[in-house]
């Protein structure tokens, strides 16, 4: 079955203004132009927008999603797979934001007592999940089942006021470094200020840190697309001043 962009920007939900957007990014191409001048979708277009929907979802950028499209080894089933897991994984942390919500609701009603602990753990547990289902399968092959592990029972064991000073820290490194990447030096006072910023929020999940671990995640951040795309949404080429920053600051260690 066809569609023209109308009828498809009904069919998925989205505007006919996202689907001549996709087609100028050349993230979804029509079929074909008819002589009227209309784009015309196929089956193929429906499928991949599905692809490209569930990805989005995800949070995935658009720039990264059609670098996964475009990929020669690109599997439509295996992708089907990976985002029923990944949406498993976040209805499981939906459940657990639920019954933290309960529970608290439980608590001001006086029917349970709940410890600060307690009010926490799901937001906590969320974190670690959010990780292992983005980053967890790279995480452990770079440094093991045990560090991994380790890192997350150090994040379960964290204080509420551990967990307001590393979300206070996230935006931190992040806004220093997008004013460090401005002087285009890595070298530089602000960059590498945004290097000890970011040791310090390591420290918050390893047990224990040492340079060379540090340079080697540096380098994930821009040889894995995931971790590139974050440091990247908004200012291109800020996960490798990140890396080169970084470098800088543990050479000197």
């Amino acid at each position: 079955m066809e569609y023209t962009v109308q009828h498809l920007g009904k069919l998925a939900g989205v505007s006919t203004r996202t689907l001549r957007y996709y087609d100028e990014i050349e993230l979804l191409k029509p079929a074909r132009v008819n002589s009227s001048g209309y784009r015309i979708y196929g089956q193929a277009e429906v499928d991949r927008l599905q692809q490209i929907l569930f990805y989005r979802e995800l949070g995935v950028g658009l720039e990264e999603i059609k670098a996964i499209l475009a990929q020669p080894d690109f599997s439509p089933a295996d992708a089907l797979k990976s985002h029923r897991e990944l949406l498993l994984d976040k209805r499981r942390q939906l459940d657990l934001l639920i019954t933290n919500v309960e529970r608290t609701i439980a608590a001001a009603e006086g029917r349970m007592v709940m410890s600060d602990k307690q009010k926490f753990e799901g937001f906590k547990q969320m974190l670690i999940d959010d990780n292992e289902s983005k980053y967890g399968k790279e995480v452990r092959e770079k440094y093991g089942e045990d560090a991994v592990n380790r890192s997350n029972q150090k994040v379960k064991n964290m204080t509420q006021q551990q967990h307001e000073e590393i979300t206070h820290l996230t935006e931190e490194v992040l806004t220093t470094l997008a004013h460090a990447y401005q002087t285009g030096d890595p070298g530089s006072e602000l960059a590498q200020k945004a290097a000890a910023l970011h040791k310090q929020w390591l420290c918050f999940y390893w047990d224990q840190y040492s340079p060379e671990a540090h340079r080697g995640l540096a380098q994930m951040y821009v040889d894995d697309e995931r971790f590139k795309a974050y440091y990247d949404a908004k200012q291109p080429g800020a996960a490798e001043f990140l890396r080169d920053a970084i470098h800088i600051y543990t050479d000197g260690q």
